[in-house]
């Protein structure tokens, strides 16, 4: 389900939710509307809108760390590429293949990540890519350095290698989303009690409605948000694919 879908579903529990509460002000008896009903009432609304508000809170921050993550992580395996094919190249002309893989899985992981298709993750899982990173890393191993040199920067290619095969594994887990679905079920039940609250106390008319909707659209906002820094190679947010994109036209020279 889209972030958007999301934040629309929302929007409609929030602020249906108001407009249930403007309804029962108008149903419910007089003495369900008296100042010590009323003040429990904001006594309740206040306690779940500040535990709406440290979960939002910690969802925000939770959301955006992830997504940090997920953008250092590309931008370190761009930048590792570009070391292994550097190493590669002082190693000597025996590791032109091992360069051109490199490239073409370079160039394949950008546009699967960065095509604007949506689908990258799921595909970045694919037992092809772990094939053509496992024939690398073959490439490098069946290597025969004639001197000390070429044993370093052997080993130093297998290290990026390793590292580089590591981050793809951080990125997977990483990028699938770390909010679980039951908790965001809990916020948003929180919130629409709180707007439920909201309406009971309020006069019925287009100023309080109004108001309503802008608060409705600011909460369901936020969701968004959390949702879409979550997905960080999969939504309108998505990461940059500028360091790949560099690492790409750095390698092969």
């Amino acid at each position: 389900m889209s972030s958007l879908v999301i934040a629309l579903i929302v929007f409609v529990c929030v602020f249906g939710s108001a407009l249930l509460g403007l309804f029962l002000r108008t149903s419910l008896p007089e003495h369900h509307l008296s100042e010590d009903s009323t003040g429990v009432v904001k006594l309740g609304t206040g306690l779940i809108a500040t535990l709406a508000a440290l979960v939002l809170g910690l969802l925000i921050a939770s959301a955006k760390t992830s997504f940090d993550k997920i953008k250092d992580e590309v931008t370190q395996a761009g930048t590792m590429a570009v070391q292994l094919d550097r190493t590669l190249a002082q190693y000597g002309r025996e590791t032109k293949e091992a360069r051109d893989l490199l490239r073409s899985a370079v160039a394949s992981l950008t546009e699967l990540l960065f095509s604007g298709e949506g689908s990258g993750l799921a595909k970045l899982d694919a037992p092809e890519r772990v094939a053509r990173m496992e024939k690398i890393e073959g490439e490098l191993r069946d290597l025969a350095p004639r001197n000390d040199a070429q044993r370093s920067l052997q080993t130093r290619a297998l290290q990026l290698t390793n590292s580089l095969t590591h981050m793809r594994w951080l990125v997977i887990a990483h990028g699938e989303g770390a909010i679980p679905t039951p908790f965001l079920v809990v916020v948003v039940f929180w919130l629409s009690t709180i707007f439920a609250g909201f309406g009971m106390l309020s006069a019925k008319n287009a100023t309080v409605v109004t108001i309503l909707v802008v608060c409705a659209l600011s909460v369901s906002g936020a969701i968004f948000l959390i949702e879409e820094m979550d997905r960080p190679l999969e939504s309108l947010m998505k990461i940059s694919g500028a360091p790949l994109r560099n690492a790409l036209d750095h390698l092969g020279q």
